[in-house]
């Protein structure tokens, strides 16, 4: 069922989900497409986008589409009563597509990206015996924006990253549901959670993060703030570790309602590789089963509460007039 209520921008009648979406100034002048009702699919959708970006409504359904958007000022609102209603999936593994890149299922470039209220996911793992990293979203935009959002898979869920090292790319989460096992969130992004669900997918050994800041000159990071930790049953997992050798992430006020392995954190390849020399990984007041900062590795910090002030939104980003 479409929301009744309408909202007059510039000349165009917004209706539905589109009339509570955050929206940017250029917001008025800037159209709203219907999916199906306008185009049957999203790709056909995406190729009618002009330079002004649009708004783009799905209706309740599957989308069973491999995607690629690189234009900007996008912004796709899922138009059914919960995010569960809008399903956006492909299944394509890194094997299969010739690399971890290259097998998301959602693959977005262009800047001012926002999306709310469906889900983007990776199936491969629900069809296949064989592990492989399968991505359900491949994200560099900078100026990012996912409300309310699922993303489901594996390993290498999320790919949150920047176009340029020396340039990351801002993304912003905010009640998102997140899944995976192995490194299913990973990259170099400046990316910000706030208040989403982190699950882990039954495994025996499973990490949450992956970060791949490369030099301590980078201004990425991953923060967590206000977040909840679930897991399947059997479930032993890790908070991250440095997939590259300055990674950095940072959780605040976590509730870890999981059992979390004690030491919190682990070395990319223990005896092999030795990340956590230049690695900042930090916690601040975390609670729940696996809150217990006592027993966690030497090298990882505990802030304290000023400390923690640095990491918090309005610290993370100063300008924060693209969130909305």
């Amino acid at each position: 069922m479409r929301l009744s209520r309408r909202v007059v921008l510039g000349g165009l009648t917004l209706s539905g989900a589109a009339a509570f979406a955050a929206l940017p100034a250029t917001a008025q002048t800037r159209p709203v497409i219907r999916v199906p009702e306008q185009y049957k699919t999203l790709a056909e959708a995406f190729a009618a986008v002009g330079d002004t970006g649009a708004t783009i409504e799905i209706a309740p359904g599957t989308y069973r589409e491999k995607l690629t958007l690189a234009k900007t000022d996008v912004h796709l609102v899922g138009t059914g009563k919960t995010p569960n209603d809008v399903v956006i999936v492909w299944g394509d593994s890194s094997k299969m597509a010739g690399g971890t890149g290259k097998s998301a299922s959602f693959t977005v470039t262009g800047d001012g990206f926002r999306a709310s209220n469906l889900t983007i996911q990776n199936d491969y793992h629900l069809n296949n015996t064989e592990g492989s990293q399968a991505v359900a979203l491949y994200l560099t935009a900078d100026r990012a924006v996912l409300t309310k959002v699922r993303l489901l898979g594996a390993q290498d869920t999320l790919y949150a990253a920047s176009k340029k090292p020396t340039q990351p790319s801002r993304q912003y989460y905010k009640d998102c549901y997140i899944e995976g096992h192995v490194d299913y969130i990973f990259g170099n992004a400046l990316a910000f959670f706030d208040r989403c669900q982190l699950h882990i997918l039954a495994r025996s050994s499973a990490f949450i993060t992956a970060h791949s800041r490369t030099a301590d000159t980078e201004t990425t990071a991953y923060v967590f703030d206000h977040c909840r930790i679930t897991a399947g049953e059997g479930a032993t997992f890790y908070l991250g570790r440095a997939w590259r050798p300055y990674a950095q992430v940072i959780f605040l006020d976590t509730q870890i309602d999981a059992p979390l392995h004690p030491e919190g954190w682990r070395e990319w390849t223990p005896g092999k590789t030795e990340t956590y020399a230049t690695a900042h990984y930090a916690e601040y007041n975390s609670s729940g089963i696996g809150g217990d900062m006592s027993q966690r590795v030497f090298w990882a910090k505990k802030l304290t509460a000023e400390q923690a002030t640095k990491w918090r939104l309005e610290a993370v980003f100063p300008d924060r007039s693209w969130i909305g």
